[in-house]
C-alpha cells in the first residue's frame, strides 16, 4: 500500500511549480476518487449503457442498475478516463461533462470544486499529464479492496496534511486504533453475529474518511460473508465527506446514509438508533459554532442529546459522548454498544455537580460504561497525548452489570520503524489479542481492574468554621472605614470622625461591641441602616481565635468564609459498601467522616448540608500506580563520588 500510496503522490510531480505543496491535495485527492469510480464501472458499462437507454427516471435508472450490478450509481458519458485521452484538444470540456454524467449520488466533486481544479490545470498545461499519470493506476476493486483503498486515501490525506503543516488526525484515526475498537464493540456479540442473515447497523458521527465504518464492515463480513451491515456517518469536512461517500458507494452501500454537516448541531439522523456506533471525535476543539443549539437542546432536559450536562465550550468531547449514548440501539429492541476515543480529560475534569461530572455521573448511574482501556501514547499522528477507549453498552452481560473494567493497554504497542508524523507506535494483532483477552477474561490482574459503577463517586462537603472576631476602633480601622465603607445614609467621613471619638477598647464578642457602638452612634446622631451597620463591624472586625464566635438572630454560628474548605468523601469510605450510597446514608457516612477526619483537628467546624453535591471522576492512572522505592542512599552516594573524582581528574588535566 506504500508503494501504489507513493506511485499515486509521484504524480503531483506533475504540479510542480504552478502549485504549492499544501494545494497537491485538491487535485489528487479527487481525480483518485474519479479513478476509483471509473474502474468499478468499467467492466459494467455497456450493461449499464443498455439498462438504462430511453429510461428518463433517474431513480428507475439506479434501480434497475443495482439490481443488475449491485452499483449505486452510473455514469450516462460515452467517455472513461482512457478514452478521454483520445481527444487532448477537447480533454477539458470533456472531463467536465463526464464527471457532471455521473449520478446525482456522486455529489462528491462538488466538495473540491472540480470544475475550477479541471480549469487549472488546463490553464497550467497539466491536465493531460495528470489524467495519462491516473490511467496507469489500477484501482479496480479486484485489484485494490475497499480496505486497501481505505488505506490509499489517509496515506494520501496524511501526506498533504503533512506537506501544509495541518494535522492528518482531524480527518482520520490510524487503522490499528480502529481495529481494537471495532474488535472491542463486536466482542460481545461475536456468537450473535456468526448467525445466519444477521443484519446490523454502525454509525459514525465523526466519519472522517470512513476507515471506521470501512473496518467494521469488513470485520463482520469476514465473520460472517452473508451478514448484512448497513453503514450509516456524518461528517462536517467537505473533502473527508467526499472520500468517505466515494468510499462506501464503492462498497455497494446507500449513499444517502453519509450526510455532510455539524452532528452536534445538526443531527442528520433524528431519532435513529444503531447496533454499533464508533467515533474519534476532535480532542480539545471548541464547540463555538454549536453553542446555541447545543444549549437550546439541552434546555429541553432528558428528551433530547444533552440533558445530563454541558462541558465547557473549550472541549466538546463529552458532547459527543453524550450523542452516541442517545443513538445506541433501545434494550427491547435488543441494545446498542459504543466504542469512542477520547483524550484524558473526560475522565476526570470538572469537579462536583460541573457539567463534566453530571455527564459521568448519568453514564455511570445508569449503568452505560462497561470498560474504559488505556491506549499506548504516541499512537495518533497529531497527538502524542494519552487517549483511551470508552466501551459503552446499555445491555450488559449479567456478570457485568454495574460494574466497569478499566485496561492499562498503555504498555501493549509495537515500535514501528519509521514514524509517521507523531505516530511512533501501533498496535500490532499479538498486542490486540492480549487487550481482547484482558477483556474477555474480566478478571483483577496487572493490566486489569475491575470496580462497582458506585465505586467512581464521592460527595463533596462544604467545611465551615465560625467566625471569630475581635473589635476596636483603632485608626487603622476607622481610615478603613473612611476609605472604602459603603454607605448611604451619612458620609463616610462623617462616620469615620464619629468613630475616632469611640475609644480603641478591645471588644471580643460582637454583641457587647454593636450594642457600645449603636449607643456612640446614637448619641451623635448617626443613624445606618442594618446592612450598613453589619458592613462597619465586618470592616473594623478583626481574626482571632480566641473570641466569641459571631451569631446570626437565631443563635447560630456565622461561618467564616475564609476558613471554609471542601472535602471529597468517596461512597465507600470507612467500612460502608459503595453501593449503600443509594440507600440514603449520605448524612450517616458523612457525620462518620467528620468525626474521624475533621474535628480531631477542628473542633468547632461543622457541615453545610445545603452545599453537599455529589460528584464521579474516574482517576485512571491512580488504578495502576505502582511505587517503585528510591535507591538507597549508599547507591546514590557511591555515584556522587565517582561523578566527582571524573571532575577532578578533569581538572588536573586542564591544570598539567
Amino acid at each position: 500500500m506504500s508503494k501504489l500510496g507513493t506511485f499515486v503522490w509521484g504524480i503531483a510531480d506533475q504540479l510542480r511549480g504552478p502549485y504549492q505543496q499544501h494545494e497537491y491535495g485538491a487535485v489528487i485527492l479527487p481525480m483518485t476518487i474519479l479513478r476509483r469510480l471509473d474502474a468499478i464501472l468499467e467492466p459494467h458499462r455497456e450493461q449499464i449503457a443498455g439498462l438504462i437507454v430511453g429510461v428518463d427516471s433517474e431513480m428507475r435508472r439506479t434501480s434497475l442498475v443495482r439490481q443488475a450490478t449491485g452499483l449505486r450509481f452510473y455514469n450516462t458519458s460515452k467517455f472513461t478516463l482512457t478514452g478521454l485521452l483520445q481527444d487532448p484538444d477537447g480533454l477539458e470540456a470533456n472531463l467536465v461533462d463526464y464527471v457532471h454524467s455521473f449520478s446525482s449520488a456522486i455529489d462528491v466533486f462538488d466538495r473540491f470544486k472540480f470544475d475550477e481544479v479541471v480549469a487549472k490545470l488546463a490553464e497550467k498545461d497539466r491536465l493531460y499529464l495528470v489524467v495519462e499519470r491516473f490511467t496507469k493506476v489500477d484501482l479496480h476493486p479486484d485489484v485494490i479492496s475497499n480496505s486497501d483503498m481505505g488505506d490509499l486515501f489517509e496515506d494520501l490525506i496524511r501526506r498533504f496534511a503533512e506537506a501544509s503543516n495541518a494535522t492528518a488526525g482531524d480527518h482520520f484515526t490510524p487503522r490499528d486504533a480502529v481495529r481494537l475498537v471495532v474488535d472491542l464493540i463486536f466482542a460481545e456479540d461475536n456468537e450473535a453475529l456468526g448467525e445466519k442473515g444477521a443484519v446490523r447497523t454502525v454509525y459514525d458521527p465523526t466519519a472522517g474518511t470512513g476507515g471506521m465504518l470501512s473496518l467494521a464492515e469488513e470485520h463482520l463480513l469476514d465473520q460472517n460473508p452473508d451478514a448484512r451491515l448497513t453503514l450509516y456517518g456524518q461528517e462536517i469536512n467537505d473533502q473527508s465527506y467526499a472520500i468517505c461517500k466515494s468510499d462506501l458507494l464503492a462498497k455497494g452501500q446507500n449513499p444517502d446514509n453519509i450526510k455532510l454537516g455539524d452532528t452536534l448541531s445538526d443531527d442528520k439522523f433524528p431519532g435513529m438508533t444503531f447496533d454499533y456506533c464508533l467515533a474519534n471525535p476532535p480532542y480539545g476543539v471548541d464547540w463555538k459554532a454549536s453553542e446555541k443549539a447545543v444549549k437550546d437542546e439541552h434546555k429541553i432536559g432528558f428528551t433530547g442529546r444533552f440533558g445530563p450536562g454541558l462541558p465547557p465550550v473549550s472541549d466538546g468531547q463529552m458532547l459527543f459522548l453524550l450523542h452516541l449514548a442517545s443513538k445506541m440501539r433501545p434494550v427491547s429492541q435488543g441494545g446498542g454498544r459504543v466504542g469512542v476515543v477520547m483524550n484524558g480529560s473526560p475522565l476526570y475534569n470538572g469537579d462536583a455537580g460541573s457539567g463534566q461530572s453530571e455527564i459521568r455521573r448519568w453514564l455511570l448511574e445508569h449503568d452505560l460504561v462497561e470498560a474504559i482501556i488505556a491506549l499506548p501514547n504516541e499512537m495518533f499522528f497529531n497527538t502524542s497525548i494519552s487517549t483511551y477507549v470508552w466501551l459503552l453498552d446499555n445491555c450488559k452481560a449479567a456478570e457485568r452489570a454495574n460494574k466497569v473494567q478499566l485496561i492499562d493497554a498503555s504498555k501493549r504497542f509495537t515500535k514501528m520503524r519509521k514514524s509517521l508524523s507523531k505516530k511512533r507506535v501501533e498496535i500490532g494483532e499479538v498486542d490486540r489479542k492480549e487487550i481482547l483477552r484482558d477483556y474477555t477474561l474480566f478478571e483483577t490482574s496487572a493490566t486489569s481492574r475491575v470496580f462497582d459503577t458506585a465505586d467512581f463517586g464521592y460527595w463533596t462537603i462544604t467545611v465551615d468554621r465560625p467566625l471569630r472576631l475581635r473589635f476596636a476602633c483603632t485608626a487603622e480601622r476607622v481610615a478603613l472605614v473612611r476609605e472604602g465603607l459603603k454607605v448611604r445614609s451619612v458620609t463616610r467621613n462623617r462616620l469615620a470622625d464619629v468613630l475616632a471619638t469611640f475609644g480603641e477598647q478591645i471588644y471580643l464578642n460582637r454583641d457587647t461591641f454593636t450594642k457600645d457602638l449603636g449607643e456612640h452612634l446614637g448619641s451623635n446622631k448617626v443613624a445606618l441602616t442594618t446592612p450598613e451597620r453589619r458592613a462597619l463591624w465586618l470592616m473594623i472586625g478583626e481574626r482571632d481565635e480566641t473570641a466569641d464566635e459571631v451569631r446570626d438572630g437565631k443563635g447560630r454560628p456565622e461561618p467564616d468564609p475564609k476558613l471554609r474548605e471542601s472535602e471529597n468523601i468517596p461512597f465507600g469510605w470507612g467500612d460502608t459498601p459503595t453501593s449503600a450510597h443509594a440507600d440514603g446514608i449520605e448524612g450517616a457516612v458523612i457525620d462518620q467522616y467528620m468525626e474521624a477526619e475533621v474535628l480531631p483537628h477542628a473542633p468547632d467546624a461543622w457541615v453545610d448540608r445545603t452545599k453537599t453535591k455529589v460528584g464521579y471522576e474516574i482517576p485512571f492512572t491512580r488504578h495502576f500506580y505502582t511505587y517503585v522505592p528510591p535507591r538507597p542512599l549508599t547507591e546514590i552516594d557511591a555515584d556522587l563520588n565517582k561523578i566527582i573524582a571524573d571532575i577532578l581528574d578533569l581538572l588536573r588535566e586542564v591544570e598539567a
